[in-house]
């Protein structure tokens, strides 16, 4: 299927590889189809292209690769929501901000991570109340 995107230009994706958000990412509670690009193989960044509205993208990023403690519980709604059979269907993104004057002050929102299941291609945004975690946790904080 070929998509036009703001960022991107026009893209071919595979139909087979979006996203539904069953659980909608907070503040976008219209746009439910979203496709995890990688136009850029040596970076940990990828990008949550909406295939609804061109000019939406957010850059994201998996903290399991930034090496730091990073736990979360699901709670059975959401096991529930997106069809959640077992814990290898789930991949885990975080979305961040990348301030274009300043790319060391990139921050990653940790308190609502997005949950992908793989296996259903179901997603959603959680909210991890009572956690603890910052929806600007500085990426670089130990640089």
């Amino acid at each position: 299927m070929k998509l036009d995107t703001v960022r991107f230009g026009t893209i071919d994706i595979d139909e087979t590889r979006i996203f539904d958000f069953v659980l909608p990412i907070i503040g976008f509670d219209k746009l439910k189809k979203f496709v995890i690009l990688e136009p850029n193989k040596d970076t940990l960044f990828k990008w949550l292209q909406s295939v609804e509205d061109p000019a939406l993208a957010f850059p994201i990023i998996s903290v399991s690769a930034l090496n730091f403690d990073y736990t979360i519980d699901l709670p059975d709604s959401v096991v529930e929501a997106l069809k959640i059979q077992n814990v290898e269907s789930i991949l885990v993104m975080n979305i961040t901000s990348i301030p274009l004057d300043d790319p060391k002050g990139t921050t990653i929102n940790l308190l609502a991570p997005l949950i992908f299941n793989i296996d259903t291609q179901m997603a959603g945004q959680i909210v991890l109340s009572g956690s603890g975690y910052e929806i600007n946790y500085p990426m670089f904080k130990n640089q």
